[in-house]
């Protein structure tokens, strides 16, 4: 079935302010949240369907792709180990969007005071920054799709503690704030009235632990600089400033927390002769007069190759020809662009005296006079009636 567009979803208009879909948000998640509609199968759909609405328009760099390309622009955020789409859980949404009534906790845990739920969680340290890269392509690769092989710098997990950040086993001991649960609950007053959340232990910052002695590669953090080579699909189609991510691939976090994303910014290398116009390939053909008039064969240079294309006697400059399925493919859909050929007669800035008396004896000729058809379209409208 087909995804619903995100504004709707949330019930706000395009234009709206960032405080307006956060309300709505926390609005919708009030309602459908499963912790009031246990065993509800269509009321965690449309939680889900709210966080995932949310996490595009709360972000300004997922919004403003969402805005231009639709769901195509912000997919690759997902079924790559990402969080939109169809591989979000519900720990995903409790742990991305717990802040969302502002009490810098996990309102969702313990939602309505019970802390059934999540009351058994413990927070794993602190999440690692994501990184950010930039990959360019060429039109080759948009146009197939390719797997880039990269070497990232970045923090791993330390080796010699295994990311616990303790000197050895000895040196860890209880939480004595939160007893080893990693969490500690408060009781808040807030516009539904009092409500009881759980947030992580600020003493050991939700592992449950607290370390005696430190390691000495890592001094306490748990991580270290390193490397790691990542091989990344990129999707046949991708478009220039597209983002794509890939989960879990950023930086460590700190005492055995989760890593952060790896964020892939596609940057398009400049073609030497072609330009792409969407899924559209155009390409600037040159004539010379002779070979416009008595009509000649050209080759064009298309995506991984060349072709050879018939140009007829009388072909007009600002024609444009059409090779059919030459374009790019549209990024996780069917159908492929096409390549427009645009044709321009060159003329020349310089005669020889030859050149010059050949031209003067042609140009009073009847079929040298300019005769332009009523049906003749110019170059604007024959553009237009391509792309639609």
């Amino acid at each position: 079935m087909a995804k619903r567009d995100y504004y709707e979803v949330l019930g706000v208009q395009k234009n709206a302010e960032a405080s307006e879909i956060k309300k709505k948000y926390r609005k919708i998640a009030m309602q459908y949240h499963p912790d009031r509609n246990p065993d509800d199968k269509k009321a965690e759909e449309k939680f889900k369907e709210a966080a995932e609405a949310y996490e595009i328009l709360s972000d300004e760099d997922k919004r403003a792709k969402y805005d231009r390309f639709g769901h195509a622009g912000v997919n690759g955020n997902a079924g790559r180990g990402g969080f939109s789409g169809g591989g979000m859980t519900m720990e995903d949404i409790f742990s991305q969007f717990g802040d969302i009534f502002g009490d810098g906790g996990s309102p969702f845990e313990s939602f309505f005071g019970g802390g059934g739920r999540t009351g058994g969680r413990r927070s794993q340290g602190q999440r690692g920054s994501n990184i950010r890269i930039k990959v360019a392509l060429t039109l080759d690769e948009i146009a197939n799709g390719v797997t880039k092989k990269i070497k990232v710098k970045k923090q791993v997990s330390c080796t010699t503690c295994n990311g616990s950040g303790a000197k050895d086993s000895n040196s860890v001991s209880t939480c004595s704030t939160c007893r080893g649960q990693g969490y500690v609950r408060q009781v808040k007053s807030t516009f539904l009235g009092q409500m009881q959340t759980t947030v992580a232990c600020p003493s050991c910052n939700g592992s449950g632990q607290t370390i005696t002695a430190k390691c000495g590669t890592c001094h306490g953090e748990g991580r270290e600089r390193g490397e790691e080579t990542l091989e990344i699909p990129i999707p046949a189609g991708a478009e220039d400033g597209m983002q794509l991510s890939m989960r879990g691939k950023g930086n460590s976090g700190m005492n055995g927390g989760p890593y952060g994303d790896l964020l892939i910014n596609i940057e398009e290398k400049k073609h030497e002769f072609l330009q792409r116009e969407g899924m559209n390939i155009i390409y600037d053909l040159y004539l010379n007069f002779a070979d416009a008039a008595l009509g000649t064969s050209a080759e064009v240079p298309v995506i991984g190759g060349m072709v050879k294309v018939k140009v007829p006697a009388g072909t007009q400059s600002g024609k444009i020809f059409r090779l059919k399925g030459k374009g790019l493919p549209a990024i996780q859909s069917y159908g492929r662009g096409d390549q427009l050929i645009h044709v321009n007669i060159w003329t020349p800035k310089k005669l020889t005296d030859k050149e010059r008396t050949m031209l003067e004896e042609l140009k009073d000729m009847p079929n040298f006079k300019p005769q332009p058809g009523k049906t003749d379209k110019g170059f604007f409208d024959k553009m237009k009636d391509y792309f639609g």
